[in-house]
Order: C-alpha cells, then sequence, then structure tokens
C-alpha cells in the first residue's frame, strides 16, 4: 500500500516512515511543508495520505486546505488527518465528503502502533474513521455560544455581519478596546487557540453561524 506522509517535524516524519515500512507499507513520498502539498497528494495519488494540520509556512491548516483541494480534483482521494489539533475551520468540510476514505486522529491518544496501522487500513478501504474527541471538541464550541454574555453575543453577531471592530463599537457605543477585550474574552470561551487573530476571527464567525441561534433576528 503506497503512502504519502505531510508532517514537519523531521522525528516524527522519519519515524513515520520507519513504522509504516515495517509494516509493509511502501512510502512513496514525504512532504514537510504546504506549499505545493495539494498538487503533491494529486500527482502522486497515493492509496492513502498522513497529513498534519499545521504545516509551515503559517502553522495553521494549510494540511487540511490541501487535502480538501487534493480530494476535490481527486475524489475519494484517501486521507488520514493526524494531529494535535482540532481546526474547526476545515475540519468540518473535510469530514463531511459523502465519498469516505477520510479519518481525522488526534496524535496524543493513539495508545497502539496496531491501533493506527488499523486506521490507515481502514480509511484506505473507503471509511470513515473519526476520533470520538475530535467531534467532541467540534460540537464544545456551539454548546460554549451558550456562556457568552449578551454583550459578548451582541459583538459575535456583529462580527458575522461582518463589521470591522470600529464599527462594532460605534453601534454598540463602546469604546474599541472594550469590543476587542470582549472579543478576546469570547475566543477564549470558545476555546479558540492563541493563533492568528483573522483566523481565530473566521473560527469564532462560523461557529456562530453554524448554531441554531444564529437565525434569530437581531
Amino acid at each position: 500500500m503506497r503512502v504519502l506522509i505531510a508532517e514537519d517535524q523531521a522525528l516524527l516524519r522519519d519515524g513515520l516512515t520507519r513504522m509504516l515500512t515495517a509494516y509493509g507499507f511502501e512510502v512513496t513520498a514525504t512532504v514537510s511543508d504546504g506549499a505545493g502539498l495539494a498538487a503533491e497528494l494529486i500527482a502522486v495519488r497515493p492509496d492513502i495520505a498522513v497529513v498534519d494540520v499545521r504545516l509551515p509556512p503559517t502553522f495553521t491548516d494549510e494540511g487540511l486546505r490541501a487535502a480538501i483541494a487534493a480530494r476535490r480534483a481527486v475524489p475519494r482521494l484517501p486521507v488520514l488527518v493526524l494531529s494535535q489539533y482540532v481546526e474547526r475551520l476545515y475540519a468540518r468540510e473535510l469530514l463531511a465528503d459523502r465519498g469516505g476514505a477520510v479519518g481525522y486522529l488526534l496524535k496524543d491518544r493513539i495508545g497502539e502502533v496496531r491501533q493506527f496501522v488499523d486506521a490507515l487500513r481502514q480509511v484506505a478501504a473507503g471509511a470513515t474513521l473519526i476520533d470520538p474527541e475530535v467531534v467532541t471538541r467540534l460540537v464544545h464550541r456551539q454548546d460554549a455560544l451558550t456562556t457568552l454574555t449578551p454583550r459578548e453575543q451582541d459583538v459575535l453577531r456583529l462580527m458575522a455581519e461582518g463589521h470591522s471592530n470600529a464599527a462594532v463599537a460605534e453601534r454598540l457605543v463602546i469604546t474599541e478596546k472594550s469590543v476587542s477585550n470582549l472579543i478576546n474574552s469570547l475566543f477564549a470561551k470558545l476555546g479558540l487557540p492563541a493563533s492568528a487573530s483573522h483566523h481565530r476571527r473566521v473560527m469564532a464567525v462560523l461557529t456562530y453561524l453554524d448554531a441554531p441561534s444564529a437565525r434569530r433576528q437581531p
């Protein structure tokens, strides 16, 4: 079975290569960054790709975006996401693909090598395999919306409507500093990682838009 590994950490990349080779897999390609990953996936068309979420140059969601782009070009291209992080921005789109042959596992929850090898074979065969903890973390953010204060909810609603911090401040008749503080507070409550501010903003808005309450009239 031919495998492509996309992992930026050299030790882990080499370790995966050696381990999979020992179990009879053929590692045909390794990639250490997100640049050109989608093109490499399309060109190699492996039987299974093991892809980390956060890759250089920005260490945000290059792996997921590349996997989605490759699967659009090559439907049902088997991809197993292996990461420490649950990046909701694109994870939902990848996992919702009805074509199957996709998985999402967390590195720190894999207790045995055999468990990982079995997961690879299942995804390569067309199964959809999702770590329960991934599902829990995706759902948690929507539940966390109920913990926002009314003012934080107002700020998030205006963010979802596309308003800048200055525009939000003007509409709510508060200072921009207050808006910034409210945004940081809601980021924390939604469990969004301290990565690029714009990235967290998009993730917060998507969480809001996915919730039934987002359909209410302001």
